[in-house]
């Protein structure tokens, strides 16, 4: 639930490179001036043009040195400047939730962190009774694949989340029984929705569970294991890929959300909702 950045959350630009997504609200680290939307050029001087998302995040998480200093360059049409950001230690709430004017729940995971899934589940057990749910995975970077496990059984009445291999081996994540199946619910997904937050999404999305309103998912559907090294650290090694209930992979292709919204896709997931049933 904590970790070493610069506040900033980044995206593909559709074949214009790294964007900025969104700004940690609140955050010293975003608080130097980024803005969503700005294309990433540079980091530290050194050009971007080619690296992945997830190079880019390396390259400003740096040494991950609170206070140390980091030169981020970006431009906006035909503007261009550069920033100095510093990293900060930054914690996260890994679940949220609060009640909207019109009636439904908006419940927002920021990472699959030990606990975010009973968090979940109690926050749907919680809901007043026929409300709608709307369930905020925009941002989510994933975590732990127990914990969205548990997050999904919060909807599901059981039954099969996600398959993976390991060595050959196909194993499967399930759901726990006596999840509500019948309240209304809308997600949101975007292109930071990565990992653990993208087997959560395509459960609900290939069981008919959720309406999913957002932008193409990350796409990172590798699965990792601990391994414990001779000198007590620990080293994560992907150990194979899942798949969604119907049988897609999810690693480099992402999700596609049922109705694709950008700008203004909160206020598009609550009127989905509305018309569901699940708003006044």
């Amino acid at each position: 639930g904590a970790f070493s950045g610069v506040g900033l959350w980044g995206g593909g630009g559709g074949g214009w490179g790294v964007r900025v997504r969104g700004v940690r609200g609140g955050g010293r680290g975003g608080g130097a001036g980024g803005r969503a939307g700005e294309r990433v050029v540079s980091v530290d001087g050194r050009p971007v043009d080619g690296l992945s998302v997830s190079e880019v995040v390396s390259l400003l998480r740096g040494d991950g040195v609170p206070g140390s200093a980091v030169a981020l360059r970006v431009e906006r049409g035909r503007a261009a400047w550069t920033q100095t950001l510093r990293r900060a230690r930054l914690a996260t709430d890994p679940v949220t939730v609060r009640r909207l004017d019109d009636g439904a729940v908006l419940i927002r995971v920021a990472a699959f962190t030990k606990g975010a899934g009973t968090r979940v589940r109690d926050a749907v057990r919680a809901a007043p009774a026929g409300a709608g749910v709307l369930l905020d995975l925009r941002g989510n970077a994933g975590g732990l694949v127990a914990e969205a496990a548990v997050a999904a059984s919060a909807f599901l009445d059981g039954g099969l989340v996600a398959t993976y291999d390991v060595e050959g081996e196909q194993r499967a994540v399930y759901a726990e029984g006596g999840g509500d199946t019948g309240r209304p619910l809308v997600a949101l997904i975007d292109g930071g929705t990565m990992s653990a937050a993208e087997l959560l999404t395509g459960a609900l999305q290939d069981r008919g569970r959720a309406v999913t309103v957002g932008s193409r998912t990350f796409g990172k559907g590798s699965v990792q294991m601990p391994s414990a090294l001779p000198d007590g650290s620990v080293a994560e090694l992907t150990v194979g890929h899942y798949r969604t209930p119907a049988g897609h992979a999810v690693d480099g292709r992402g999700i596609t959300p049922d109705l694709a919204a950008e700008a203004g896709a909160e206020e598009r997931a609550r009127t989905v909702l509305s018309g569901l049933g699940g708003g006044s």
